[in-house]
């Protein structure tokens, strides 16, 4: 009777309960389209995009420093009257004089040479602009690496829901059979119960496949600015898609051109090489042009009420002497920088030998898996039809026919992780090598 409430109860709320996955629509997506919807959507690549287009702003402002600076200006005051002494501080005099004064200034400096700063901060501001690309890509690859992540859990879920549906038609099936066996007494109403319990466990692991399936999908209609009724459904050829794979060190010498971080790293060696040079620009003089016209009154000589106009060409030329020791411990300081970029460079190599060849052994491995288990599951199948006809024959008991039936069960879901294993293991030795 225990049983039987149960039974009951767990029937009910698996009828009463709607399943989410049946009012959704289904949406096909294709690999290609997943990678180009979530890169489109990112808010994390949006962001590195408005990076990449404020390093190119820098860039622009930079190469601003070439030309030349012009500058204009007006003046205008009230003079004061002025006193006048004709001998000492004796016989004041107050002549008469203009009350408003006025000055208007056109000038151009043209920057002839500054030790190679307007040159290496360029180029600084285009190796930074470098470096916000490859921030970009970077960021894609892993982007494109998690969704490739739900996009197996997809895989895997679908999976699991066919053979659970399976398993309901099985159980249903099995159940029909026991309760004619139990009619002709053959078997007891014990068999009758697990059985019945048996059904009911496989059409709640049917519903929480439904859910998790919806769950995922909505994950990835909301990555993939998608509507987020949409029931995606994976591209299934893809785990039967061969590939071919090169050998290990061809694998090494293509993430040694391709990797992101190792040409971020790069840049950045040459980025502080760029600021020994800007440093040593320091120790150099400055040379400009200026010319400038300016029109003012009164006359300053005479401070008759009239304007004037005055223009003029310099060559100007100026050596900073304090940066002969103030500059010491900067140099100093930027080839310091150098070498712990260029420690970095080496890390980053070393980093990329050991996730190569990890991900190029684990793809090696799960390729190898899915063999074995493909003559797991014909085993599986084998077995669990040898145990039904026993047991339709009262050569074994139902346990056996339930544990034949979950070991078959978990022989194909392991199946299925082995191939979305395979293919999620194929991508991440494309992401260790730098052509994801």
């Amino acid at each position: 009777m225990r049983y039987l409430i149960r039974y009951s109860l767990l029937m009910l709320l698996f009828i009463c309960k709607p399943v989410a996955t049946y009012s959704q629509q289904a949406y096909s997506l294709s690999l290609d389209e997943l990678f180009r919807l979530g890169t489109e959507n990112s808010l994390r690549l949006q962001a590195s995009r408005m990076e990449e287009v404020i390093a190119g702003d820098k860039e622009k402002t930079a190469k601003t420093s070439r030309l030349p600076g012009i500058s204009i200006g007006a003046t205008t005051g009230y003079i004061g009257q002025s006193t006048v002494f004709r001998k000492g501080l004796a016989q004041p005099v107050h002549p008469d004089l203009p009350d408003w004064s006025h000055n208007y200034k056109v000038e151009v400096t043209q920057p002839v040479y500054r030790g190679g700063k307007i040159h290496y901060n360029i180029k600084r501001a285009s190796l930074e602009k470098e470096i916000a690309a490859l921030n970009s890509t970077n960021s894609k690859a892993e982007i494109k690496l998690l969704l490739l992540r739900r996009y197996m859990d997809l895989f895997s879920l679908y999976k699991q829901r066919d053979v659970f549906v399976r398993n309901v038609e099985e159980s249903t099936r099995r159940l029909d059979d026991i309760r004619r066996l139990k009619k002709e007494g053959v078997v007891t109403r014990n068999d009758e119960l697990r059985s019945e319990l048996q059904l009911t466990n496989d059409q709640l692991a049917c519903r929480e496949a439904d859910d998790d399936i919806s769950i995922v999908s909505q994950q990835l209609d909301v990555l993939l600015g998608l509507d987020e009724s949409l029931l995606l459904q994976p591209d299934t050829t893809l785990l039967y898609t061969a590939v071919s794979l090169e050998d290990y060190e061809t694998y090494v010498l293509q993430a040694y051109s391709n990797y992101p971080e190792l040409q971020i790293a790069r840049y950045n060696t040459k980025l502080a090489e760029n600021d020994i040079r800007l440093s040593q620009a320091d120790y150099l003089p400055s040379l400009s042009i200026r010319a400038a016209n300016t029109l003012s009154r009164p006359l300053s000589t005479t401070m008759e009420d009239m304007f004037s106009n005055n223009w003029n060409i310099a060559l100007s030329l100026s050596y900073n002497l304090s940066s002969l020791y103030q500059n010491k411990h900067k140099m100093h300081e930027v080839k310091q920088y150098v070498r712990l970029r260029k420690n970095r460079e080496d890390q980053i190599r070393q980093d990329i030998r050991i996730n190569v060849r990890s991900a190029w052994i684990r793809h090696h491995e799960a390729l190898d898996r899915v063999q074995a288990l493909l003559l797991s599951v014909r085993q599986a199948e084998e077995n669990y039809r040898i145990v039904r006809n026993r047991y339709l024959n009262q050569l074994s008991i139902l346990t056996d026919l339930l544990d034949a039936s979950s070991v078959r069960l978990e022989a194909e879901l392991q199946l299925t992780n082995a191939r979305t294993e395979a293919v999620y293991s194929y991508y991440e030795l494309m992401r260790s090598c730098g052509n994801l």
